[in-house]
């Protein structure tokens, strides 16, 4: 066997650029709505009943990109001094099943899924978004915030936060026109742009406190049985997806509220499904592995592993 090469977060965070990463993203997104090259099952969960966390496999091929991969990620969400998530990549030649490659699965992790809903609000959002909202202050607050402005320019940021000092501290990490907010509706008034990255199990944005017509990127509870948004809100909403087989499996948002999906984000890519632009519109992100494959395959082809 060929000598495995490890490849650490910091060779990650520095090849891994948004500029090359969302492109790739928007791609894989469209081959996987296709249904003729991605091979993916829905992510295979482990919980752990005493910590409420769980440890996920979620392989892949593709044809298309001559990947085979798999990633290794456990989410405790009760986590206080370290992340909640951790993440590896093994990455395999495509011809052979030969391991090639291991990477730090982390920050492939927090880009990929930021860089997936910049996406789906490239083809959502309706008109030029002026304010963004965040509910959470964590690792995806920071990715999204990065991911999205690589593709918008916002007046106004605002973010809240359970703890309100990790809402302060990411505020005061933005900088300009960036605002700490203590109460979600604060937060949310007339944000053109939510995006909601909380550990929360229980529905923290609620429909009156949404502008209608704002779109909405849902990436936290990613439990069946965990929801961050309101239900009356998610039936309200044009509803889209990563994936309509994971999201019927594993999202709560969906499950709880019995909300209708009306499309893959892909189908939209594709031209085969409409962006409701001028509704409400959500976005359920609950991460796939093809997304995982293309960041991971963007990194080693940068370090010439093939």
């Amino acid at each position: 066997m060929d000598t495995l090469v490890i490849v650490s977060s910091e060779k990650v965070t520095d090849i891994l650029d948004y500029t090359i990463l969302i492109p790739a993203i928007e791609k894989s997104l469209a081959e996987f709505s296709k249904r003729t090259g991605v091979i993916q099952p829905v992510r295979n969960v482990v919980l752990i009943p005493e910590s409420e966390g769980f440890l996920g496999c979620m392989p892949v091929y593709s044809r298309e990109d001559d990947i085979l991969a798999a990633k290794i990620v456990s989410f405790f969400p009760q986590n206080k001094d370290v992340s909640t998530h951790h993440a590896v990549m093994l990455i395999f030649c495509a011809h052979t099943g030969i391991p090639k490659a291991l990477l730090d699965g982390d920050v492939i992790t927090a880009k990929r899924t930021a860089a997936t809903s910049a996406v789906a609000t490239k083809y959502l959002v309706n008109g030029k978004p002026d304010v963004l909202a965040l509910l959470g202050s964590g690792v995806q607050a920071r990715s999204h915030v990065a991911a999205l402005s690589e593709l918008f320019t916002f007046k106004e940021i605002r973010i809240w936060n359970h703890r309100f000092d990790g809402a302060v501290k990411l505020a005061e990490e933005i900088g300009l026109n960036c605002a700490s907010c203590r109460d979600v509706s604060e937060a949310v008034k007339n944000a053109d742009v939510i995006v909601t990255v909380t550990s929360a199990k229980n529905p923290v944005l609620r429909l009156d406190w949404v502008k209608p017509g704002a779109h909405i990127n849902a990436v936290g509870a990613c439990r069946p049985d965990w929801s961050e948004i309101d239900a009356d809100l998610m039936r309200s909403a044009v509803v889209y997806v990563d994936s309509r087989e994971g999201a019927l499996k594993e999202s709560g948002d969906i499950i709880l509220s019995q909300a209708e999906i009306y499309a893959e984000i892909g189908d939209v890519i594709l031209g085969t499904r409409e962006a409701m632009r001028e509704k409400t519109t959500v976005f359920k992100s609950l991460g796939m592995a093809i997304e995982d494959g293309v960041a991971a395959k963007l990194v080693i082809k940068k370090l010439g592993i093939e």
